[in-house]
């Protein structure tokens, strides 16, 4: 089935219910939005995925606590500059108090509310600039498009752009809604819900069939891209739904409810993991590899993957270089398994589509018209293995001098 989705210009407010709002208080550049919260007006279900990077940030811990043992939540609070990882015993009582805090100020159990942070690892938090953060923050929600923008603006880090997008549906009868916002940029490889993902819905979800319909889209959207083949200690990916489009609450992982669901909530994910990937540290260009004709899912998966986390990959379309071998190599090391004297080769971008590989050899292609094609700043090769019919499809960006500079001078 193919769900009929209309895109809205909106992010996390955009479903009932939900109001959002942002804060300067000096964690990062003074001046700077740096931290951002989400509230509910009515309980909801909660659904999460988390890094699996084995040094964990504190709010990771907490978050994963709620979302395992009740599943359920009304607010989220989020920082930007300093991620609370590795900060031991100090970190996790701040991660407490940032949660008491927000309960003080919104009237709601502190085990409620969900947190959320990213940037230098090893600080502590500065609790005076939280707390005072938490108060201006509870005064001044809005249901508003600019409350959704200003809080997809206090996450960002390192990101060039917000990454926010909605979208309407029907479910069951009614008309619901699905907004997010993420933020991404570096740090990004393909072992979770990279970075920070905040996903809404007014939709009415049992929490058990929310988690499995976050997992799968989890799985085709932000598990497929990479920007630098490091996992984060903060990556968290966490999905509310309140229940006020008033549909019949879906409580079963099958039929075509939960399918149109899922197909929506694939379509948001996939949007917001293409975005990461394009704004990745120092990028010029997004990489796209899809992986055609393949004997499993499983090949399919790894094969592009494979490709887009190449370091010689991504120099060469950094370089607008048609260097093909580098893709065949790549393809070669991933492990997956398949015949190389059957692939083909495309390449296309705005400017044109080109075949360079033929059954495992070159073409006999314009090098000029490759360098055209590769001087887009969206680029996708496309690989036909000619072995089945499984797909995949994996998101990067391209290496340049600038994703050094980016990280050479973080921390100053």
């Amino acid at each position: 089935m193919s769900v009929s989705v209309q895109w809205i210009d909106g992010g996390v407010t955009a479903p009932k219910g939900y109001k959002a709002g942002a804060a300067s208080v000096g964690i990062k550049t003074e001046g700077r939005p740096d931290m951002a919260m989400l509230v509910s007006e009515a309980a909801c279900a909660v659904a999460g995925t988390f890094t699996r990077n084995l040094v964990k940030a504190a709010p990771v811990v907490w978050d994963s606590r709620i979302v395992h043992e009740s599943g359920a939540a009304k607010a989220c609070v989020m920082n930007s500059g300093v991620a609370n990882a590795c900060t031991g015993e100090e970190g996790a009582a701040l991660c407490r108090s940032c949660a008491q805090a927000a309960g003080e100020a919104l009237r709601i159990d502190p085990d409620s509310v969900l947190l959320a942070s990213t940037g230098v690892i090893g600080r502590q938090l500065p609790m005076d600039k939280m707390r005072r953060g938490i108060g201006e923050m509870a005064g001044s929600l809005s249901d508003s498009r600019e409350a959704a923008a200003h809080a997809a603006e206090a996450i960002m880090t390192t990101d060039t752009v917000k990454k926010e997008f909605a979208l309407t549906f029907e479910l069951g009868g009614k008309t619901v809604t699905l907004g997010g916002m993420s933020k991404g940029s570096g740090m990004i490889h393909p072992n979770m819900g990279t970075m920070l993902a905040f996903l809404t819905t007014d939709a009415a979800v049992e929490k058990d069939v929310l988690q499995a319909a976050l997992t799968k889209c989890v799985g085709e959207s932000f598990n497929m891209i990479s920007v630098d083949g490091d996992t984060s200690t903060n990556d968290t990916c966490l999905l509310f739904a309140n229940g006020l489009a008033g549909n019949a609450k879906l409580c079963e992982a099958a039929g075509a409810d939960f399918e149109t669901f899922t197909e929506a909530l694939m379509l948001l994910t996939k949007a917001l993991a293409r975005r990461m990937a394009w704004d990745g540290e120092g990028a010029h260009a997004l990489l796209e590899a899809t992986v055609e004709g393949a004997s499993s899912k499983e090949q399919a998966v790894t094969i592009a993957k494979s490709v887009i986390t190449s370091s010689l990959v991504k120099t060469a379309v950094a370089g607008h270089d048609a260097n093909w071998g580098r893709i065949l190599c790549a393809m070669g090391y991933s492990g997956a398994v398949f015949e190389p004297e059957k692939v083909d080769l495309t390449l296309a971008s705005r400017a044109g589509s080109l075949l360079i590989v033929s059954g495992g050899v070159a073409t006999d292609y314009s090098e000029e018209t490759a360098t055209k094609i590769l001087s887009e700043d969206e680029i996708t090769v496309r690989i036909d293995l000619k072995e089945g019919s499984e797909t995949a499809t994996a998101w990067g960006c391209d290496l340049t001098h600038e994703y050094i500079s980016i990280n050479a001078d973080y921390r100053s």
